[in-house]
């Protein structure tokens, strides 16, 4: 092992200053991996190398880290700090015996036996130079970079082309105490840990190269040959009357317009131009979660990440994160409005497959497709789609469209042995570049057609942009949730592989839903999103910046003290610290005078703060609900507030994608935090803190809309029991829009005809569009809506029933 101040050392460090730039995964050790600081550190290595180790000495010295060239003390006996799996490759011959690394996994486990306090951590480490994930037809360049094990004459080449894209990748420390405890330190358990650790480095290997690239052409006759696109190709030519060469034409321009065409190359050169991007949009990307998805890489799933839609932007922010996390960039479905000289080219080589918005009865194309996709999981390529099908416009999440996750089923159903775990992605942003876009859409105006000139448009706009964040949601594995819709599916399928289960859809729409839901359980609620739900709901979207501050306060409690899930994230800092962050974006106004200082959103730019708030308004709305609940009422019990709370909770959940586990014990936990706070007092009764009262009131209008809304459609119902769904949301729909005029509501949503159509789908499961069989919850429901509004609201509401069905 060489000495940190020897001459070869020194060279090499000097060298690499000049050849080598290193990214660490994780970003941070200590804070994503199980490492103690006070337990002594042994790094693993696949191989024997000088290079290696010099990258690994630089990075260990800036995450104060022991030094590889460091060696370790213990009870007087002096050892390496590094043990390797096998030898250097020499450049002729065999690679030297393994002997003298199993000797020294047993002088460390041998040290365990003689102390039993001593706990050394063994920390795996790999290292990649250029994360080149070699073709199915190799070629030179396969030869000289993409060996796992290259000679000291490849390394350098390596080092010399590649060494600015070197990935120094620390694993999970395991405890060398618990493996003496448990296996015992006998030789047989170091030939087991060095077994374990070369399989270990392959997968890992795997998970930051990804599998290698095939041949595109080779790819195409492959896919041609298979039953389905043969059978799909004979029907073509049967039904269209052409000839079955002409048929195949079709199906082979198909299969170039949907493919990928994915480039190493393009990927670094990427990787470039989007760190330059993102430091020049965004102070910091939060990232949360993301050791979870390297684990599900690691055992081997096949990976379908799942995100919202809220910008193209999504596209290039989460591949780049994945890039920088250690994973390999999905194959993205993208839409067919995207394919477009020059950015069309450049996604395919991305690794974007383009999909048309409809199938259209073309059944060629659907045949074609599915088995892209097939080849795709079937490759162990991970695989990324939006299942709202485009961008949201109004911040909220949109009902799912389940083409892509009915495809993804079938492909299980079909026979994929590995494990398919969907992984839920929340996206978020401190500025969306077309918000303004969006807002324009939503009151009427032609959706923009994309091209060359939107992209320059959009780039000309670059600015301080604030954070992005990043949560990768609970995951959901689709074997196991088949498992539980149909425990015989597996044996139904083999019986008939045709025939399509009676039970495939209704699961496809339940499994869209939960993955909507695990998105929104990873919501990250920043600076901008809190502070724009606070503002929204002032009078004139004004606060003195003391109260702005306190209401911060209290929302960022409520959150970090009564989690919404483990997976949700919350800003960091004081409150006055997000208000600084938020002015220093100019997403609101500032005026000072003699009494003090006013934050304040300008009546221009509410509408698309709006947008901000919707991206978090579920983390809120039951803490809002309550807050409705004892701001009109008063005096009210624990046990009222409960049945409220549980009588709004299923609309919430339909329209807001709400997860909450356990309700009851979620809204005892909010109470509680209200009676620590000392906004109201009591254990099951409870009374109004007047003096406190402006914090609840505040809370309250978070969901003032929504009550507006579940008031107009209960009165609805209540005043016509017979009324048809369709008409229903017609006359919701044109209410909410009396409303708004008469009282001042301009939040997209309240005008969204697909809100209503898609709450009236879940009045029908709850049986409230029964008739008068259910009329008494109907009543109920409205009498609770009615009672949390505001006296010239509700009299608008009833009065507008009372004359449009009259």
């Amino acid at each position: 092992m060489l000495k940190p101040d020897s001459i070869i050392a020194k060279s090499l460090r000097w060298i690499q200053k000049l050849m080598v730039h290193s990214v660490v995964v994780p970003e941070d050790p200590f804070a994503d991996l199980n490492l103690d600081p006070d337990k002594p550190v042994v790094y693993v290595m696949k191989t024997e190398s000088l290079s290696d180790i010099a990258a690994l000495h630089e990075m260990t010295a800036k995450y104060n880290l022991p030094s590889p060239y460091e060696r370790l003390d213990v009870d007087g006996f002096n050892t390496p700090r590094i043990v390797c799996v096998e030898g250097r490759k020499p450049l002729f011959g065999k690679r030297h015996s393994s002997d003298k690394f199993v000797a020294n996994f047993t002088k460390l486990l041998e040290l365990h036996q003689k102390n039993k306090e001593l706990d050394i951590q063994l920390v795996p480490v790999s290292l990649y130079w250029g994360r080149i994930p070699g073709k199915e037809d190799d070629t030179m360049t396969a030869a000289v970079f993409e060996r796992e094990n290259p000679t000291w004459l490849r390394k350098w080449l390596m080092i010399l082309f590649l060494g600015r894209h070197n990935f120094i990748q620390f694993s999970n420390a395991m405890s060398l105490r618990y493996m003496a405890d448990e296996h015992g330190t006998d030789v047989s358990i170091a030939h087991k840990l060095i077994r374990v650790a070369r399989v270990h480095f392959r997968r890992q290997r795997k998970v930051m190269t990804g599998p290698q690239l095939p041949n595109r052409q080779a790819m195409f006759n492959s896919l041609l040959k298979s039953e389905s696109i043969k059978r799909a190709i004979q029907e073509e030519a049967v039904n269209k009357k052409i000839p079955e060469e002409k048929a195949r034409e079709k199906a082979i321009e198909y299969l170039d317009e949907i493919a990928a065409d994915y480039s190493d190359n393009l990927i670094r050169i990427a990787e470039r131009f989007l760190t330059w991007l993102w430091n020049k949009l965004y102070s910091g990307i939060s990232i949360k979660s993301a050791e979870q998805v390297r684990k599900l890489h690691h055992d081997g799933h096949e990976i379908v990440y799942v995100p919202c839609h809220r910008s193209h932007m999504d596209y290039l922010l989460l591949s780049y994160i994945l890039y920088y996390q250690g994973m390999v960039p999905p194959h993205i479905a993208a839409g067919i409005n995207l394919n477009f000289w020059p950015a069309g080219p450049m996604f395919r080589r991305g690794g974007a497959f383009f999909i048309r918005r409809s199938f259209n009865g073309n059944k060629l194309y659907t045949a074609v497709f599915r088995e892209y996709l097939d080849q795709l999981f079937a490759k162990g390529y991970s695989v990324e789609y939006f299942t709202e099908g485009g961008r949201s416009r109004t911040g909220r999440l949109l009902a799912p469209k389940t083409g892509m996750l009915a495809m993804t089923v079938n492909s299980v159903l079909r026979g994929i042995e590995r494990p398919v775990t969907l992984v839920p992605v929340y996206l978020g942003y401190d500025h969306v570049m077309e918000v303004s876009t969006y807002h324009k859409e939503l009151s009427g105006k032609k959706k923009q057609k994309e091209s060359v000139w939107q992209v320059f448009g959009a780039l000309r706009k670059l600015g301080n942009f604030g954070q992005g964040y990043v949560n990768f949601g609970e995951p959901i594995n689709v074997q196991q949730f088949l498992n539980q819709q149909s425990p015989d599916w597996r044996e139904e399928v083999a019986k008939d592989p045709e025939q399509k289960p009676t039970w495939l859809t209704p699961a496809v729409n339940q499994l869209a839903n939960k993955v909507m839901t695990n998105i929104n359980s990873a919501a990250a609620a920043s600076s901008v999103t809190l502070t724009s739900m606070v503002l929204l709901a002032a009078e004139q979207n004004a606060l003195e910046r003391t109260e702005l501050e306190r209401q911060l306060d209290l929302y960022l409690k409520l959150m970090k003290e009564v989690p919404y899930t483990d997976y949700t994230s919350v800003a960091q800092g004081s409150a006055s610290e997000l208000v600084d962050q938020c002015l220093s974006l100019k997403k609101f106004t500032s005026h000072t005078d003699q009494i003090g200082e006013i934050i304040a959103i300008e009546e221009s730019s509410a509408i698309a703060m709006s947008y901000y708030r919707n991206n978090i308004i579920h983390l809120m709305a039951v803490p809002s609900l309550i807050a409705s609940c004892l701001v009109q009422y008063e005096e009210f019990n624990r046990q009222k507030i409960h049945e409220i709370v549980n009588d709004f909770y299923p609309l919430l959940k339909a329209e807001l994608f709400m997860g909450i586990e356990d309700l009851p014990a979620y809204i005892d936990s909010v109470l509680n935090l209200f009676v620590e706070q000392q906004l109201i007092s009591g254990t099951d009764e409870f009374e109004l803190n007047q003096s406190n009262i402006t914090q609840l009131m505040l809370l309250s209008e978070t969901v003032s809309e929504t009550l507006q809304r579940y008031a107009i459609i209960f009165n609805l119902l209540a005043y016509k029991p017979d009324i048809e769904r369709s008409d229903l949301e017609s006359a919701s729909h044109l209410l909410a829009q009396r409303l708004g005029a008469l009282h001042g509501i301009t939040a997209p949503e309240f005008y969204d005809k697909k809100l209503y159509n898609n709450l009236s789908v879940k009045l029908k499961e709850l049986g409230h569009l029964s008739g008068n069989d259910n009329q008494f919850a109907v009543i109920r429901i409205r009498d609770h809506a009615n009672g949390m509004l505001r006296l010239s609201v509700r009299k608008t509401i009833v009065d507008s029933v009372t004359m449009e069905h009259g």
